[in-house]
């Protein structure tokens, strides 16, 4: 029995002496844990790229817009035989495997005149996706600033319980202690002295599955700042052990008013004009389209022999050109209308979908709120009630010195001390969250 609680108490002074040394080591600052993962995040180089090509295809040439010059070249060699016969039979001809060969070439270039609109209503539609795919980008920033905050945070969280749970080692020590001195005084017996070995050990093994989960926190941690996710790499993570402080300045009214703002809203705003010019690009299709078009021509025919008496051995024809196209559609059976009443149902829908992200954003400040007005409320309240427990447990273990209370009465005051440290670590832990998340609605979360 000596030897397991060697072995407990030896166990609880490595992972205190690991603490130590973790507390030596230079902590990670949430302002670098942001920056890292920004600079490192695979999302955040995609939406990049999404943007590049938003950029490049916002040309007046992708909409159509600009002439559009083409050369074309063609040569062929034939070989021809024939036989023609007239009336005057002096002039009937026969011939075999005449050779014959003919080039042409041109240049033609092509302007478009006036098409409905549809040019410039599809110029104004790639504006609007570049600025969308800026606007997604600076969602994909926010929503990788606010996973490393809850990560962070979290990890603070987690620490905090093993932090309480030191200390009722602590306590749960001190008690085996006094069992053992008063055992060998005469004033305890066996069945203390192994429930205080019981509870010491219990209070260990609580810890170490603590640390486990604050070492899978950092795992995550580091899988957010896009590093190394090797276990040994999770002992280099090193957070400072403070409070989790909330900011009591936060206004709802003010929250509410910024949603608009936010760049998710702002990007389903987009997709409603981008269904609109899809609608007016496809209601233009019923329209004429009158292009202009100009040229040059070269063409030369050479045969070794005419075909005929009237053949000519070669022919030569060059020039320029200059001409007008007009198209008109005059029945595709509707097809043109039925796309664009599709479209219209298309501009509906997005209609729908942004005014739905907008309401679900609203109730989700709302419930964010509540949980960020009541943790402050609680705060005082649990801060008060923590500080009580911590004078009780030291009370009644100056009682239990004294033989005027029991062990019972240590481990009820343990487990008060325990329950009031973790719902301080939870209420804080929770207000900070909903503080996070109605900065992030209001589009002014900062790190």
């Amino acid at each position: 029995m000596k030897k397991n609680i060697l072995h407990i108490i030896c166990l609880a002074s490595v992972l205190l002496f690991a603490t130590v040394v973790q507390a030596q080591q230079q902590p990670l600052t949430l302002h670098d844990a942001v920056s890292i993962a920004l600079k490192n995040s695979l999302s955040i180089d995609i939406g990049k790229n999404l943007v590049d090509i938003a950029t490049i295809y916002n040309n007046y040439a992708t909409a159509g817009g600009m002439p559009v010059v083409a050369g074309n070249a063609t040569e062929t060699q034939q070989y021809v035989s024939a036989s023609q016969k007239y009336s005057n039979s002096a002039n009937d001809k026969s011939t075999n495997n005449v050779g014959s060969n003919g080039f042409a070439a041109n240049v033609t270039g092509t302007v478009l005149i006036s098409n409905g609109q549809r040019v410039v209503t599809a110029q104004k539609r790639l504006g609007v996706i570049e600025k969308q795919s800026k606007e997604q980008l600076t969602s994909r920033v926010q929503l990788i600033v606010l996973n490393v905050m809850l990560r962070y945070y979290d990890i603070i969280r987690q620490q905090s319980y093993a932090k309480t749970l030191q200390r009722s080692i602590e306590a749960s020590q001190q008690k085996l202690d006094i069992v053992k001195t008063q055992q060998s005084v005469g004033l305890a017996n066996n069945a203390d002295l192994f429930q205080a070995e019981v509870d010491l050990n219990t209070q260990v093994q609580l810890l170490q599955a603590q640390q486990v989960l604050i070492a899978q926190d950092k795992t995550d941690l580091l899988y957010q700042l896009t590093l190394n996710t090797n276990p040994r790499a999770d002992s280099t993570v090193v957070i400072a052990d403070t409070s989790i402080t909330i900011d009591n300045a936060v206004n709802l009214d003010n929250i509410l008013s910024n949603v608009p703002s936010h760049p998710d809203i702002l990007s389903a705003q987009d997709q409603v004009y981008i269904n609109q010019y899809i609608e007016k690009e496809t209601g233009a299709q019923r329209y004429p389209t009158l292009s202009g078009n100009a040229g040059y021509n070269y063409t030369r025919n050479q045969n070794t022999s005419g075909l005929s008496q009237f053949s000519p051995l070669l022919n030569l024809q060059r020039g320029p050109f200059l001409g007008l196209s007009l198209t008109v559609p005059i029945f595709n059976g509707g097809l043109y209308r039925r796309q664009q009443q599709v479209a219209g149902i298309n501009v509906q829908n997005s209609i729908l979908q942004k005014d739905t992200l907008v309401n679900g954003y609203n109730a989700n400040v709302v419930k964010n709120w509540e949980a960020y007005s009541g943790s402050i409320q609680q705060l005082a309240t649990a801060q008060s009630n923590l500080e009580t427990a911590k004078k009780l447990l030291d009370l009644i273990l100056q009682k239990f010195q004294l033989h005027q209370a029991t062990i019972i009465d240590v481990r009820t005051a343990q487990q008060s001390f325990e329950d009031a440290a973790n719902l301080l670590i939870n209420v804080s832990f929770t207000g900070k969250i909903a503080e996070i998340q109605l900065k992030r609605y209001g589009n002014v979360l900062a790190y």
